[in-house]
């Protein structure tokens, strides 16, 4: 099956109380872990690449297709998560993506509308999709960084403006996630604002909605980075079931990275350790590779709900 855009998995996982799984990648490993989970558990899937990944432009946009060509019966759309300009966007429709995420959340809400506005106009003249995002969330990944203190919720009373002025396809909302991994001080762990969630889909009802910032690991993973090297304090992130009430509610597309990247870390450094005469990638990649595919799994059938739904 080629690439194919989020309209119709989008559509199908509203009406069916599931969310699609967006995980990001940067190399084959991982691609090859998230396909395999997806295919054998007949879920459709979105395979992404953030900003500072889209230098290597090539390699990703071969890795997305192989994919798709790997695994013809799994939808599969190809994103870039978080474009911080028109001519990024730009770039990566004209090169292949059938998705593209525009983030003017840290502009004005006029700029926010112009530059979404015009990544919009750019891509459905294209048959590509748009995800913008409306309020910022705190923490840092990649490339992305917004202290706590300009951290803000998505406001209800905005956002059916914001989708008629833009005519953007999706939205990224803040109803209290934050991006990256190391990211609570003790007492302050997240919750979701379901209040927040339950607004925004009056406001908007039946529009997708998208959910960054989910880090959420399971204890087991933890342990086994805590043992070889880690320093994370307890299970990551928000609580699987937090996640999968709001996919129930209607949240079509919840993000998945740092949770990828703390397993297949954790794997490396559980081999190395163990083996420390090794040397060679494809001893140490392949039981990363093979953990990596039991977590996405895990978020198939446990938070997102999508396993089954291809």
């Amino acid at each position: 099956m080629s690439l194919v855009t989020t309209t119709e998995m989008f559509r199908r996982a509203y009406a069916g109380g599931y969310a699609i799984g967006a995980f990001n990648f940067n190399s084959m490993e991982t691609v090859q872990a998230i396909s395999e989970a997806c295919r054998e558990e007949r879920s459709p899937v979105i395979l992404q690449v953030s900003q500072d990944v889209v230098e290597n432009h090539t390699y990703m946009v071969q890795l997305a297709r192989a994919a798709a060509l790997e695994c013809p019966e799994i939808p599969m759309a190809f994103h870039l998560d978080h474009g911080r300009s028109f001519e990024m966007c730009k770039f990566c429709i004209d090169g292949g993506y059938t998705s593209v995420m525009i983030d003017g959340s840290s502009l004005p809400f006029e700029e926010n509308v112009a530059v979404t506005r015009a990544v919009v106009e750019y891509a459905h003249d294209r048959g590509v999709v748009v995800e913008a995002e409306l309020g910022a969330l705190a923490g840092v990944e990649d490339h992305i960084s917004v202290s706590d203190d300009r951290a803000r919720y998505t406001w209800p009373e905005e956002v059916a403006e914001f989708i008629a002025r833009t005519g953007c396809d999706s939205l990224a909302i803040a109803m209290g996630t934050s991006h990256g991994a190391y990211k609570f001080k003790p007492g302050t762990e997240p919750k979701l604002r379901f209040d927040i969630l339950r607004d925004i889909m009056a406001a908007v009802p039946g529009f997708p909605l998208v959910l960054h910032g989910a880090s959420s690991v399971p204890q087991a993973y933890v342990e086994m980075i805590n043992a070889h090297g880690g320093s994370l304090p307890g299970a990551v992130g928000i609580p699987d079931g937090e996640l999968r009430k709001a996919a129930e509610l209607g949240v079509c597309k919840i993000n998945v990275a740092s949770d990828l990247r703390l397993v297949m870390t954790g794997t490396l450094r559980q081999y190395m350790a163990r083996n420390p005469e090794k040397f060679d990638p494809r001893d140490y990649l392949k039981p990363a590779r093979a953990n990596m595919k039991e977590l996405v799994r895990h978020k198939l059938r446990h938070v997102l709900g999508s396993a089954g739904k291809a």
